[in-house]
C-alpha cells in the first residue's frame, strides 16, 4: 500500500489544544508521523484545503449501525449495543456484529453481561470476548440483583473488559417516562426522581471498589451523579462517564406539547442538572461524549408520550452540537477530540482516535464554521427522531478516511 500525506490541513490532536498546521504521513492503514515533518518523496499528496484533520470518532454505545449517518457525522468505528432484537449475549451474536459494518466503518460489538439482558443469570463473557466482543455491559437497563452484578464485575475484571452500565435504579423508574418536577407535573406524566441516578451510580461504585473493576457509566446527566464520580476518581478507582448532547443543551421542558422526539432514557433533566452536566464537561469529569445513536420510526414516536419509544437519532448532530463546547470556551478542540475519540478508543481497548504512531488511519476532514439546520425529515439516519429539529448548527464532515482509504 503507498505512502500518503496529508497537507495543508489543521490538526486536531487530542493530545494538543487549538488545531495547528501539520501535515499527517500515513503508511498502509496506519499513521506514521504527524506536524511538521518532511514528507518522502514517494508519498502521494492529498491537499486538506485548510479544513481542520481530526481522528474519526468513536461511538461509544450505539444501538444501531447506520452507515449513511454515521458518515455524515464522521463516525469511523462504534460500539454496539448488546439491546439488539436477538441481544448480544452468545459468540456467534458477537461474531456477526464485528462484520455489520465492513467495508465502511468499524463495529465494536459490547457483549450482554446476563442471558437476554435480563439481570439474572450471567452470559459467557470470555467465549464473547474471544469472538470479538470490547467490553461488556448491562443494556438499557440497570442490574437490580447486587449479587448479579458484583459476579459480573468480578469475571469482567478478570478479563480485562470494562463494564458499561446503565445508571438508574429500576425500582424507582421502571414506570417512569420523565423526571420529577414541574414540567411532569403539569403534563400528568409518569415520573422518577433524579436521585435514581445517583443511587444506582453508588451502589455500582461501592461494587467497582470491592472488585477492582472498571466500570463506565454511559450516560450520567445529574449533579448528584456527577459528585459521585468524581468522589470515585479522586479515590483511585477505574470509573469513567459519558454524556450525549442531549443533556447538555436540553432540558426537561423540551418534552412540553408531549414532544416524542424527547422523550429519552434518562430522561432529560432540569435545568438545574444541565448546568451540573455541562460543569462536569468543563472540569474534565466526563470522558466521554457519545451520540446514543437509536433511530426510531413512526411506530415507536407517534404514540402518547408514556407509549412512545425512547431514543434519538443522534449520530448525525454529534459532532455539531459537540463543537458548541469549543465555541462557548468550556473546553479547547483537543479535549473535544479526547472525548470524541481517544477516550472512547481507550475504553474499548482499540488503538484508534489518536495522532500517535501506529494508531488507525481513521481521519475526518472538519469544515467547524459550515452553517446547517437539523431537519429530521431530510436526515441520513434510517429514521429523524432527532429532539434538535429545525436546530441550526455549524460544522461539517468533508471527507472521512477509515483505515486509509478514503470513503
Amino acid at each position: 500500500m503507498s505512502r500518503i500525506a496529508i497537507v495543508n490541513g489543521r490538526l486536531a490532536d487530542p493530545c494538543g489544544d487549538a488545531p495547528v498546521p501539520g501535515i499527517v504521513l500515513i503508511d498502509g492503514d496506519r499513521v506514521v508521523a504527524t506536524g511538521a515533518i518532511d514528507i518522502p518523496a514517494d508519498a502521494d499528496r492529498i491537499d486538506a484545503q485548510g479544513l481542520v484533520v481530526a481522528p474519526g470518532l468513536v461511538d461509544l454505545g450505539v444501538f444501531a449501525t447506520d452507515k449513511p449517518a454515521f458518515h455524515f457525522g464522521g463516525i469511523t468505528r462504534a460500539a454496539l449495543m448488546p439491546d439488539q432484537r436477538a441481544p448480544l449475549d452468545e459468540a456467534g451474536l458477537i461474531r456477526e456484529a464485528t462484520r455489520a459494518g465492513k467495508p465502511d466503518f468499524w463495529v465494536h460489538p459490547i457483549a450482554a453481561a446476563t442471558r437476554g439482558l435480563k439481570g439474572t443469570e450471567m452470559a459467557e463473557m470470555g467465549l464473547m470476548q474471544a469472538a470479538g466482543a470490547r467490553a461488556v455491559s448491562t443494556g438499557r437497563h440497570w442490574i437490580a440483583d447486587s449479587g448479579v452484578m458484583l459476579r459480573v464485575l468480578t469475571y469482567a475484571s478478570g478479563l480485562g473488559l470494562t463494564v458499561i452500565a446503565h445508571a438508574e435504579d429500576g425500582g424507582l423508574t421502571a414506570k417512569a417516562v420523565a423526571t420529577s418536577g414541574e414540567t411532569a407535573t403539569r403534563l400528568g406524566l409518569p415520573h422518577a426522581p433524579a436521585s435514581a441516578e445517583a443511587m444506582a451510580i453508588a451502589r455500582d461504585i461501592m461494587l467497582a471498589r470491592e472488585t477492582g473493576a472498571a466500570i463506565h457509566f454511559r450516560l450520567v446527566t445529574t449533579g448528584a451523579g456527577f459528585d459521585l464520580i468524581r468522589a470515585a476518581k479522586a479515590e483511585g478507582l477505574r470509573v469513567t462517564c459519558g454524556i450525549s448532547p442531549a443533556y447538555l443543551f436540553l432540558n426537561d421542558q423540551a418534552v412540553t406539547d408531549f414532544r416524542t422526539f424527547a422523550r429519552l432514557s434518562p430522561p432529560l433533566r432540569g435545568e438545574r442538572d444541565r448546568q451540573a452536566s455541562l460543569a462536569a464537561v468543563a472540569d474534565g469529569t466526563v470522558d466521554v461524549i457519545t451520540s446514543g445513536h437509536d433511530p426510531r420510526g413512526p411506530e415507536d414516536k407517534r404514540l402518547p408520550f408514556a407509549d412512545a419509544a425512547p431514543g434519538m437519532a443522534g449520530a448525525e448532530t454529534l459532532l455539531a452540537l459537540s463543537l458548541n463546547l469549543v465555541r462557548e470556551d468550556r473546553v479547547t478542540m483537543g479535549r473535544l477530540m479526547t472525548l470524541l475519540c481517544a477516550n472512547p478508543a481507550r475504553i474499548l481497548g482499540v488503538d484508534a482516535g489518536r495522532f500517535a504512531p501506529g494508531a488507525a488511519a481513521d481521519l475526518i476532514f472538519i469544515d467547524p464554521d459550515a452553517p446547517w439546520i437539523v431537519d429530521s425529515g431530510r436526515m441520513a439516519a434510517a429514521a429523524g427522531n432527532t429532539p434538535f429539529d429545525k436546530v441550526p448548527v455549524q460544522g461539517r464532515v468533508r471527507r472521512l478516511m477509515k483505515g486509509g482509504t478514503f470513503l
